[in-house]
C-alpha cells in the first residue's frame, strides 16, 4: 500500500518474537458452555476453564443477563454519548450511589472500564511537577497512566515497604505525591502490605491509591474487597475497582471524598472523552452488586477451592506462587516450556494459559491457574492430575 518493503520491519520483529516464544495470537473460543463458563469450547474441543478472572461464577448467571435485557427493551442496546453530554442515564446514579454506600465512602465514579479508570485517575491526579511510587509488579494500565501523567516514576520492589520508604525520603520535595498498588497482584496471586503502605502515605504526606481490580467481590465480608477486609477503606484516598472479574460483567469504578470525585469528574480525560457504559450494562453491574453481597457463599467455596489447591500442588511438588487468592501461578521459567504445557493441558481438557514476558518479569513464565467458586473438588483433582501427566512428558523431552 505504502510501496515495497513498508511492512519489512514489522514481520521482522514478529520473527524474532517467534523465536522466543514471545508472540501472541487471538484464539476464538466457540462456546461458554455449560455452567456459565465454567466450561468452555475452544477449536471443537471441551475445556475445563482454569483461565478466567470470574471468580465466583456469575458471568453467565442468569439473573444478571435477564437484568440487561430488560434495560436493553427499555433503553436500547448503546448509551451513544459521553456522560458529560448526554449519556448519563439515572441508573448509573444509582449504581455510584449504592457503590459509595457498599464502600462506605462518600462517593463513587464509574468508568468504562479498569483500564481506562487507572489510566484517566493517575493522569488527574498528578503532572510533570509530581511524583509516582509505584509497586514494580503492578498492572500495565498503573504503568500507563503513569506514563501519561508525566510525573517521575519510581519502582519500589514488589511489597517491599522499607524500600518505597527509602524512596520517598530520597525522592521528596515534589508538588504532590502518589503512592499505587495493585490490592491482588494479577499474575503473582499475592496481597499487598496495605497496612504499611497506609503508615507510608500518612508519614510521608502523600495520597494513596489501591487497584482492587482482583479483590472485589473476593474479599471481605460483603465482597467490598482487601481495604476493607483490613479496616483500612477510610484511609485510602483512591479505591479502584471493576465489573469485570468478580462481577462477572464490564466495566470500573472509583470510591473516594467526594471533593476528589467532583475533580475527576472535571479532569479525567477517558470520562470526558469516552462513551458512557450502555445501560445494559449497567443494570446488569447493579443485579451483579446485589448477588456479590448477599451470597457469601460463593466467596467462602472460592477460598476454600483456593487454599485446598494450592496446598495439593505443592504436596505434590509443583513450584507455585505464594499468597492466599485464587489466582495460583505455576512458575515454569522458560516461555517455550511454559507454552508446551498450557498445549498439553489443553489437549487433556483444560484451559490453562501460558503468561510470558512482558506481562511477568523474564525468566518466570507461568501457568496461571485462576480458580472459580463453582470449580468441584474432583475437578480439581482431575487438574493436578493432568498437570503430573504433562510435567512428566515436559521431563521426558528435557531429558
Amino acid at each position: 500500500m505504502n510501496g515495497t518493503g513498508f511492512c519489512d520491519w514489522m514481520e521482522a520483529e514478529l520473527d524474532a518474537l517467534r523465536q522466543q516464544s514471545l508472540n501472541r495470537c487471538l484464539r476464538i473460543v466457540d462456546d461458554r458452555g455449560e455452567e456459565g463458563g465454567k466450561w468452555l469450547t475452544v477449536g471443537g474441543r471441551r475445556l475445563l476453564n482454569l483461565s478466567s478472572n470470574d471468580y465466583l461464577g456469575l458471568a453467565g448467571d442468569p439473573r444478571i443477563a435477564d437484568a440487561a435485557r430488560q434495560a436493553a427493551e427499555q433503553w436500547g442496546a448503546g448509551a451513544a454519548a459521553s456522560r458529560l453530554i448526554c449519556g448519563n442515564h439515572r441508573w448509573y446514579a444509582d449504581l455510584e450511589e449504592r457503590l459509595a454506600e457498599w464502600k462506605q465512602r462518600e462517593a463513587a465514579l464509574v468508568f468504562a472500564n479498569g483500564y481506562m479508570a487507572n489510566l484517566g485517575v493517575i493522569a488527574a491526579l498528578v503532572g510533570r511537577e509530581d511524583a509516582v511510587f509505584s509497586d514494580r509488579l503492578n498492572h500495565a494500565s498503573i504503568v500507563d497512566g503513569i506514563i501519561l501523567s508525566r510525573a517521575r516514576h519510581y519502582r519500589y520492589r514488589h511489597n517491599d515497604p522499607e524500600h518505597l520508604e527509602h524512596l520517598l525520603k530520597k525522592h521528596a520535595g515534589h508538588r504532590r505525591a502518589l503512592i499505587v498498588t495493585d490490592a491482588v497482584f494479577s499474575m503473582d496471586g499475592d496481597a499487598a502490605p496495605l497496612r504499611e503502605l497506609v503508615e507510608l502515605k500518612a508519614r510521608y504526606g502523600a495520597m494513596l491509591m489501591v487497584d482492587e481490580a482482583h479483590a472485589g467481590g473476593v474479599r471481605g465480608r460483603r465482597g467490598e474487597g482487601l481495604c476493607h477486609e483490613l479496616g483500612l477503606h477510610d484511609q485510602v484516598d483512591v479505591i479502584m475497582g471493576t465489573f469485570s472479574k468478580a462481577f462477572g460483567v464490564y466495566g470500573a469504578y472509583v470510591c473516594a471524598d467526594r471533593v476528589l470525585i467532583d475533580y475527576l469528574v472535571t479532569k479525567t480525560r477517558p470520562l470526558i472523552y469516552s462513551t458512557g457504559l450502555p445501560p445494559m450494562v449497567v443494570a446488569a453491574v447493579r443485579r451483579a452488586l446485589e448477588v456479590v453481597q448477599e451470597e457469601g457463599w460463593r466467596r467462602t467455596r472460592l477460598r476454600e477451592n483456593s487454599a485446598w489447591f494450592r496446598r495439593r500442588l505443592r504436596t505434590c511438588g509443583f513450584a507455585v506462587g505464594e499468597g492466599d487468592s485464587p489466582i495460583i501461578p505455576w512458575i515454569v521459567g522458560d516461555n517455550r516450556q511454559a507454552l508446551r504445557l498450557s498445549q498439553r493441558l489443553e489437549e487433556r481438557g483444560i484451559a490453562a494459559v501460558a503468561i510470558r514476558p512482558p506481562t511477568v518479569p523474564e525468566g518466570t513464565a507461568r501457568i496461571r491457574f485462576s480458580l472459580m467458586a463453582t470449580h468441584t473438588r474432583e475437578e480439581l483433582e482431575e487438574v493436578i492430575r493432568q498437570m503430573q501427566f504433562a510435567a512428566a512428558a515436559r521431563e521426558e523431552e528435557t531429558g
